[in-house]
């Protein structure tokens, strides 16, 4: 097949899906044929291990949303979409490229579609599908647009078709063509600008020969005292963390008990304050060690002080996880809390790979690299496991369980609760959470959530 038969065969199959329904069964169906006809169209060198690890995470990411139709599965779905569709055309193009690619994407559509020459076939054209698009399809396009700006402009032009019935929302109908549409060209006929694939090589992990030259920074300071100014620094900002670690912690676990909402509070705020310090800790390592002091033979002063701030910082974060555990321990496990974890996770990855950066003297465009794809990771994992399910499961040990916040506030739990409900003997509650599960289960067929198909 051609690019023009899979931009109409998927818009044709996103109407069937979607028409009428709601998100839910339709995404991870619509988002599966797009993966097996991107299996099917790349060509043999593009298909790395790095593309089907995309094709597998894309296919289990559909199934998530399938399954449970919530905003990580979602952020799953969007992003395997994209990765596969960009790593399919583009096996050596650098991950962070795809935002740029997709925004002029999005923007030039409007213009590309008008390129029919670039997009549909110039010869050879089969008399049934010309003659299909110039005396139907064309025309059933026009008429349906127009038809629905004259009737919004005018009453009496669409009261001539009152007595006519359709059972057909010809509004929902049109933007779904659109979107579909919209979806279709955007994925099977992407452009790269030229100044994107020039810019490629900016993102290389490896220095090459010319960033090896000893040379200053700036025009006002000289390459001994860049060198001693980091030293300075890295020494100052040691013994300013060292203090930080040791009030930080004193804080933490040796101060007055306090009530929960001060505590839980107090957690956030000290958490946020971590990240923010491992954020900008790995800026100011990224700005000393750009370039030229990864090869310099006399800045192993300033190596060996970076790396015990990347220690310290490291510390810091193990710190902030004991005391959210604590915290859990203390008040039961929620999102937020576990949130943490997955935040203070990334960010000691994130001080792993500056560490790895400056131990085989990297560009910093291999952080960049690597924790994009760290992150994609951390929404694959979110969107695959029932984190409402362990939530429930686990404060359901615990004396102070609250029935109505699991109830109201976790979502995927109704198994566990209907276990629960069954375990105390409580009528309501059973059926209040079976009254819950019937009208999902009663659902269009596109529009079901495959975790309620699982309840007899």
């Amino acid at each position: 097949m051609k690019t023009h038969h899979y931009i109409f065969l998927t818009t044709a199959l996103f109407i069937i899906v979607f028409y009428d329904q709601e998100l839910a069964l339709n995404v991870g169906i619509i988002g599966i044929i797009y993966s097996l006809l991107t299996l099917f169209r790349t060509p043999e060198k593009n298909r790395t291990k790095t593309f089907f690890f995309l094709f597998a995470a894309s296919i289990l990411s559909d199934i998530a949303f399938a399954w449970y139709r919530d905003f990580p599965s979602l952020l799953a779905v969007l992003s395997s979409f994209l990765l596969l569709g960009y790593r399919s055309k583009n096996r050596r193009m650098k991950i962070l490229f795809l935002i740029p690619v997709f925004v002029t994407n999005c923007f030039t559509a409007l213009c590309r579609f008008f390129s029919f020459d670039e997009w549909l076939p110039r010869k050879d054209v089969p008399g049934l599908w010309q003659k299909t698009m110039a005396f139907v399809l064309i025309p059933l396009i026009l008429i349906s647009i127009f038809f629905g700006i004259y009737s919004a402009g005018s009453d009496h032009f669409a009261n001539l078709f009152t007595n006519i019935e359709f059972d057909i929302n010809f509004w929902q109908l049109l933007a779904i063509t659109v979107l579909g549409f919209f979806i279709a060209f955007n994925y099977w006929n992407y452009v790269v600008e030229k100044i994107i694939y020039k810019s490629n090589h900016l993102l290389n992990n490896d220095f090459q020969e010319k960033d090896k030259i000893q040379k200053s920074t700036y025009s006002f300071l000289d390459l001994d005292a860049e060198r001693m100014s980091g030293v300075i620094s890295f020494f100052a900002l040691n013994i300013l963390l060292i203090f930080f670690i040791i009030t930080y912690n004193y804080e933490q676990f040796y101060e007055v008990s306090k009530t929960p909402a001060q505590l839980s509070e107090e957690t956030h705020e000290r958490v946020n304050a971590v990240i923010m310090s491992i954020v900008m800790a790995i800026l100011v390592i990224m700005f000393y060690f750009k370039s030229n002091f990864n090869f310099d033979t006399k800045a192993g002063s300033m190596k060996i002080l970076a790396k015990i701030w990347i220690f310290l910082n490291a510390i810091l974060v193990v710190s902030a996880m004991v005391k959210n555990s604590e915290y859990i321990i203390n008040y039961g496990f929620t999102y937020k809390r576990l949130g943490v974890y997955g935040f203070l996770i990334l960010a000691l990855i994130g001080l792993i790979m500056t560490f790895i950066k400056i131990q085989q003297k990297k560009r910093n465009a291999f952080l960049f690299n690597t924790m994009t794809w760290y992150l994609y990771g951390f929404i694959l994992v979110c969107s695959y496991i029932n984190w409402g399910g362990i939530i429930t499961s686990e404060n359901m040990k615990r004396k102070d369980f609250v029935v109505d916040y699991h109830k109201d506030k976790i979502h995927f739990n109704e198994k566990i609760l209907l276990k629960y409900a069954e375990e105390k003997k409580d009528s309501k509650l059973k059926a209040e959470i079976l009254n819950k599960i019937k009208p999902e289960q009663k659902e269009k067929f596109f529009s079901k959530i495959l975790y309620y198909e699982t309840f007899k």
